[in-house]
């Protein structure tokens, strides 16, 4: 039992870490209708940015995240007011395309800024063992779930009680009534561009003392994280979050006690996209999404 709880935890940890990627697909999916491809790269360039404050500059971890937090929401604004607002009229497949040429540049500049040395990050949590009730847990498994429970609970709040978030899910849901109303939409929409930018350099953050960073290291977190949102239902933040916690303990378990996923740990993506094709197919809408009814 206590192997179990032990695995358990740690798949939320990973899930965690998937569930704040996944918030951020939601958050772009719901606001322009389409998937931000490079989403995992923008973390990964975020990683960076926080790896080159850490050991270039000396600064502590949590001064060098608040910082790279801010950095990323200014990128994230840059990204949309420069890239992405110019395409709005061109079409959802012209935004696709952007962001999968957004993917290729931002991986060769990372690689060209910083080379594709794989360099390592320190957690900011301790990986000591914590005993609970006979259960030993890992500290550094518990920090992680805590900060993405955390970021969950502040995007939450944000947009459910304050004005700034009430108005962009307006934009989101009702641009045409929004403008209507006074609402500058672009300036939401670029806003929830800097937040989902913001929440992909928080993935990329925990993910990095995990995985060797490398220019590389987001592209499998951001596949787990867009199967967590298809999931949970691509057009529900608290689906993706949900979906994001159920694959990675069930990832984790499955790794623990099915014999050819212990043997092989490479089969485990190949088995996440799987249970993500048995939901599709059985339900396309995702465990949470629910089935939108148009008019023709």
């Amino acid at each position: 039992m206590s192997e179990f709880v032990q695995q358990t935890v740690a798949g939320l940890a990973s899930g965690g870490i998937y569930a704040t990627l996944a918030l951020a697909l939601v958050l772009i999916h719901r606001a322009t209708g389409v998937i931000n491809f490079a989403q995992g790269e923008m973390g990964m360039f975020s990683t960076y940015v926080a790896w080159s404050l850490l050991y270039t500059a000396g600064l502590t971890y949590w001064l060098a995240f608040g910082l790279v937090l801010l950095i990323s929401f200014g990128g994230g604004v840059v990204v949309y007011e420069t890239v992405i607002r110019p395409l709005t009229r061109a079409g959802e497949i012209a935004i696709v395309t952007a962001t999968i040429a957004l993917l290729v540049i931002i991986n060769g500049a990372a690689g060209w800024l910083w080379s594709p040395e794989v360099r390592s990050i320190e957690s900011p949590f301790p990986n000591r063992p914590l005993e609970v009730g006979g259960v030993v847990i890992s500290e550094q498994d518990i920090g992680v779930i805590g900060v993405s429970i955390a970021c969950v609970a502040v995007v939450f709040l944000f947009f459910r009680f304050t004005r700034v978030g009430l108005m962009m899910r307006a934009s989101a849901l009702r641009p045409g009534t929004s403008r209507l109303l006074g609402i500058r939409v672009p300036v939401m929409l670029a806003i929830g561009w800097g937040l989902a930018a913001m929440l992909s350099a928080v993935s990329g953050m925990m993910a990095a003392p995990l995985l060797a960073l490398d220019p590389n290291f987001m592209l499998t977190v951001l596949v787990y994280a867009f199967a967590a949102a298809v999931l949970g239902g691509i057009d529900s933040p608290v689906g993706a979050v949900a979906g994001a916690y159920i694959l990675g303990v069930a990832i984790n378990l499955l790794g623990a006690y099915v014999n050819f996923v212990t043997v092989a740990p490479e089969l485990k993506l190949p088995i996440a996209l799987g249970l993500l094709l048995v939901i599709l197919l059985f339900r396309p809408t995702g465990l949470f999404g629910r089935t939108v009814v148009r008019r023709v």
